[in-house]
């Protein structure tokens, strides 16, 4: 997380691959997130290979369940504070989180 150390902010990386979000903690992000909740879904060749439908994504408990099942989906990074969370894209919006 270069940005943040630039910034001089202090920032816990959380490698989602080794140590992936479980579901009490996809939720307590869902409550904090800025983001449209769907957002926290990649859209990619997994996506597709997988033949998912935005309807595969509509409700909160449908993105914690593909989300605990299928890691690699996770949008990323997910940014996470006391009162907040975003999704780090553009980079530009970790700057104005973490300022």
């Amino acid at each position: 997380m270069s940005i943040a150390e630039e910034l001089g902010v202090e920032a816990d990386v959380v490698n989602y691959i080794k140590a992936p979000p479980d579901e009490a903690t996809l939720r307590a992000i869902i409550a904090k997130l800025e983001d449209p909740f769907t957002d926290l879904v990649r859209r990619d060749s997994m996506w597709q290979k997988l033949g998912l439908q935005e309807s595969d994504v509509a409700t909160k408990d449908q993105v914690v369940e593909l989300l605990v099942k299928h890691k690699q989906l996770l949008q990323r990074p997910v940014l996470v504070t006391k009162n907040k969370a975003i999704i780090g894209r553009p980079k530009e919006r970790i700057v104005a989180l973490l300022t």
